[in-house]
């Protein structure tokens, strides 16, 4: 089998483009490949309309069955190709947009939807969505990204209450509040003083011959990683819940990975935040830079706990892989989340609805509902999750247990090619053999 793949950006774009609409397809694709290959030749799509159908064409004259996989939202991805395509696809809403708008059918999901061979979506909320606009009979599947088995070993080291260690950065850089003047960001002082400190630092980071930086940790470890410019991760609540419930707590700590190309659009506004909330003993720590690999899984190995109070999620890949690797979670239990957060592996955050518009709608058009999380018990989670690492590790044990066995049942690669398999198994007309090297 032949098997196309494509997203906006790609290995050797992804750096430049951080945070821009669309940059996470990227590690989807990325996680998905190895068990794609499972299942045929995957072959890399710069430009889908120019080399999708020639190779489709090709495969078909030597009878072998091909398929196009787009990894990004229906929007942007192709119609009317002679390959069957597959759009594979995140959603945090509970409609889809059935409209179009400047003149573009492509804004018409229905339309795009209508004209692929199936889709491959991320959650069953995203799943429900979809049919509720297209009918219980269209073939779409709900099917996460597999990251459970590459993260699943770092369980064994999962504590609540941290001893002193030392986190090394080579290839990010790391704002410590308790090292830098949290008053340059004022309003007052119309940022200029915290956009140069930020500016110097940005061209710090940029120097290839900079020393590894390391950052002493200690007491319990908070950690989030997140696009700031992305309203829908509600950050603003996350950063101030965590100052409120532990203002007078020196051995609170939260780190936050910010996924975003540019240092002032990213962190300055995480900085600016903190400068309005006052003197405060707990420990906040922004992270900014692409990790290298092997840093990516000291983050995780630091973590006590991975927080999300988004409004919304597709499927959140940085708290799947947080939760595989054994990391109980502080966040709410909506959207693609109600699929693998549970009372035994998080402390859950309460929630309600609120109207709100489909993303890529530059009308803002009302058509949707997104949630949002209760402040207040925001900071009653903050709370008793300290509580629980610091005093009843035996509960932390089975909380983390808990959330790596959820993830498991959820993102395995065995869940994964299952799903795959009926996907390809509906394509082809009979049933998907595995290559031998699988």
């Amino acid at each position: 089998m032949i098997i196309m793949e494509h997203s906006t950006f790609d290995g050797s774009s992804i750096v430049k483009n951080l945070g821009a609409p669309e940059y996470s397809y990227w590690f989807v694709r990325k996680a998905f490949r190895p068990i794609l290959q499972r299942f045929g030749v995957v072959i890399p799509i710069l430009e889908p309309e120019r080399e999708v159908d020639a190779i489709h064409s090709s495969a078909r004259a030597q009878g072998i069955p091909s398929v196009f996989l787009s990894f990004n939202p229906p929007h942007c991805t192709p119609v009317d190709l002679a390959c069957p395509t597959v759009p594979i696809f995140a959603w945090e809403y509970d409609t889809i947009p059935t409209e179009t708008w400047h003149g573009d059918p492509h804004n018409n999901w229905r339309h795009v939807l209508a004209r692929s061979a199936a889709a491959i979506t991320h959650s069953n909320y995203s799943l429900k969505a979809v049919r509720r606009s297209l009918g219980d009979g269209y073939p779409i599947w709900a099917i996460p990204a597999p990251v459970f088995d590459a993260t699943a070993h770092a369980a064994q080291s999962a504590q609540g209450w941290r001893e002193p260690f030392e986190l090394t950065l080579t290839s990010g850089l790391a704002i410590d509040s308790r090292a830098i003047d949290l008053s340059l960001f004022r309003a007052d002082r119309a940022n200029a003083q915290g956009v140069q400190a930020l500016g110097l630092l940005e061209r710090a980071a940029a120097n290839q011959d900079r020393k590894p930086q390391t950052l002493t940790l200690s007491g319990v470890i908070y950690s989030s990683v997140f696009n700031p410019v992305d309203g829908r991760k509600n950050w603003m609540d996350m950063v101030a819940g965590f100052v409120w419930a532990f203002r007078s707590i020196p051995d609170a700590t939260l780190i936050l990975k910010v996924a975003h190309r540019r240092m002032l659009e990213g962190v300055l506004p995480i900085m600016a935040d903190l400068g309005k909330l006052g003197p405060f003993k707990c420990r906040v720590i922004v992270i900014h830079g692409l990790l290298a690999s092997e840093e990516y899984a000291a983050l995780v190995e630091a973590t006590s706990y991975t927080v999300n109070t988004s409004r919304g999620e597709g499927q959140c890949l940085p708290l799947m892989e947080f939760m595989s690797a054994g990391r109980p979670a502080v966040a709410p239990r909506h959207t693609a989340m109600v699929d693998y957060i549970s009372d035994d592996n998080a402390f859950v955050v309460d929630c309600h609805m609120r109207p709100a518009f489909w993303p890529h709608d530059f009308r803002q058009a009302t058509r949707c509902l997104k949630y949002q999380p209760s402040f207040t018990d925001l900071v009653r989670c903050y709370r008793d999750s300290f509580r629980v690492a610091r005093h009843e590790p035996a509960r932390y044990q089975r909380m983390s247990a808990a959330a790596g066995k959820a993830m498991k049942k959820f993102c395995s690669n065995d869940v994964v090619t299952a799903g795959l398999t009926q996907v390809f198994d509906r394509l082809t007309g009979r049933p998907s053999k595995q290559m031998e090297t699988a």
